[in-house]
């Protein structure tokens, strides 16, 4: 007998998509932080942007690869190549781990998942390979995952971007203890999206290491990018130069002319709509409140 299969639908930022999972495989406990955006119609009214697949047994890249890339990071030890009909993805968790493989269309609209099984990190494989087809595949609908870390208060969503290490998490924790009603909405990798003239930040199943997976839709009312410095001082940014300082936060594969065009079109629709700037910091309360009353004009 076949492997049977079940779909499990969600939406993020307002971007329906699917996995299907063999049968003897639980959703609930493998993609637990995707539970808040599981949807149960056929894809929310809309096209799913991409249908994810994953298959019993190992995968391996197709004849005629290409390396384009190796990188290491809170995914583990990854290598892209762009292959006949699209690009794969190796995930190894550890140096001597086993190898999982995702194999994607050239759009990121489809895509074949490979998960060996027998890692005890199959589930964090699995999550990774759908914030990888999410990224990509958002770009082309005027969405970007990007790395920061997002709070809202008084109805309006601030993002905190930066290097790894400067301080993302300590500055939205700075802000929820200075003001009333703040709230953390994600903390690792929300999402931005444009619509007209209207630029929303979304919460998102991946938030880091800090459980906060909220279904929200809010509109952005300031992205600023952290610098660690002796003294706090606000730098507003615009047009140009505001682009640059959301541009390294952003996940898109550089290699690809369509995904980074159409990267650069939502960044730059970002940047000339909301308030954008650096700040150079101490992680103290008084960076907190320099930073709000600068970008909440």
């Amino acid at each position: 007998m076949g492997t049977s299969f079940k779909s499990y639908r969600y939406r993020v930022a307002g971007l329906p998509f699917s996995v299907s999972l063999p049968g003897t495989l639980d959703a609930a406990s493998l993609l637990s932080s995707f539970s808040p955006f599981a949807v149960k119609e056929p894809s929310g009214g809309g096209r799913d942007i991409f249908c994810l697949d994953v298959l019993p047994g190992p995968g391996s890249r197709r004849e005629g690869a290409v390396l384009l890339e190796r990188t290491d990071n809170d995914m583990g030890h990854l290598s892209l190549y762009r292959q006949p009909g699209g690009y794969c993805v190796e995930i190894r968790q550890k140096d001597s781990g086993p190898v999982h493989v995702l194999s994607a269309s050239g759009d990121f609209s489809s895509a074949e998942a490979c998960v060996d099984w027998t890692d005890p990190s199959g589930g964090t494989v699995l999550n990774s390979m759908l914030r990888i087809m999410f990224s990509q595949s958002a770009l082309l609908h005027h969405a970007v995952s990007i790395h920061a870390s997002a709070v809202c208060l008084d109805g309006r969503a601030y993002l905190f971007t930066g290097p790894s290490g400067t301080g993302k998490s300590t500055h939205s924790a700075l802000w929820i203890k200075c003001f009333p009603g703040c709230m953390l909405l994600n903390d690792d990798n929300p999402v931005l999206k444009v619509s007209g003239d209207t630029v929303t930040a979304c919460g998102s199943p991946w938030s880091g290491k800090t459980p906060c997976y909220r279904d929200m839709e809010v509109p952005v009312g300031g992205i600023v990018r952290l610098y660690q410095a002796g003294k706090n001082r606000f730098i507003p940014k615009n047009d140009v130069e505001a682009f640059s300082c959301l541009l390294p936060g952003c996940s898109v594969i550089r290699h690809d002319s369509r995904l980074l065009d159409a990267l650069c079109d939502t960044l730059s629709a970002v940047a000339s709509g909301v308030g954008t700037g650096i700040l150079e910091c101490r992680p103290d309360m008084e960076a907190a409140i320099l930073c709000r009353e600068s970008v909440c004009v």
